[in-house]
């Protein structure tokens, strides 16, 4: 299975697979692995060839392009508004509940959960404290596609997270999605903001298209674009 390693410092990798992206973060203690790949289903292995550190994972939401491996884990991390739609809730892995302000220590690198519904209900972003880094799943993305149909997505909630993330804007300084451009300016946060704004109130035009036998309409904003039904 084709996959790319990249390291991004001494102790933290990024793992593109098939147009998404892993991360791997390690402490002097234990490492985590965010999500689990699409296409690979071997992305413990590709992670524990990277660190001695046992390795732990959390997703950053439960769409099948993010837990392609999670069954290699016997319990990985996971925000429990997402639990029902980790494979219908059939799962074999043990899923251990993760909410808004809850801390990671790996051992001397701390990652604080924040809690970002409207991609999917249980999405969150992680903030690695000391990098001032957001890792931020699926809602933040540049020159990428933001999937917003299908059962469960909310437009509006994904609005008050992105202002909910502007809570958190003094203590990061740049932004890892898991798709498309990385790294990303804060600044991203406020024009998705806006972005999302205008197609509610009917300021951006649409375009009729068609995506796993869905009839959506795509907005395009320039410089990233929305998939709504």
């Amino acid at each position: 299975m084709d996959y790319e390693i990249i390291k991004i410092n001494e102790h933290t990798w990024r793992i593109e697979d098939s147009g998404v992206r892993m991360f791997l973060l390690e402490g002097s203690d234990k490492a985590l692995l965010v999500d689990s790949g699409m296409n690979v289903h071997n992305a413990k292995d590709i992670a524990e060839s990277l660190t001695t550190r046992p390795v732990f994972l959390i997703n950053t939401h439960a769409d099948m392009d993010h837990v392609g491996s999670n069954e290699q884990f016997d319990s990985f991390f996971m925000h429990p508004a997402d639990i029902p739609n980790y494979k219908k809730g059939e799962s074999k892995s043990t899923v251990i509940p993760v909410e808004e302000g809850d801390v990671i220590d790996l051992g001397g690198r701390k990652l604080k959960v924040i809690h970002i519904p409207g991609h999917t209900p249980g999405s969150i972003a992680l903030l690695d404290v000391d990098a001032r880094v957001l890792i931020s799943g699926d809602p933040i993305q540049q020159n990428g596609k933001i999937f917003m149909f299908g059962p469960s997505r909310s437009m509006e909630e994904y609005i008050k997270s992105l202002e909910h993330l502007e809570e958190y804007k003094g203590e990061f300084d740049e932004i890892w999605p898991s798709h498309s451009d990385i790294p990303v300016s804060c600044d991203l946060i406020e024009k998705l903001h806006d972005g999302a704004i205008d197609i509610l109130e009917g300021k951006v035009e649409g375009q009729p298209a068609e995506r796993f036998g869905r009839k959506i309409t795509v907005y395009d904003l320039g410089f990233s674009a929305f998939l709504c039904e």
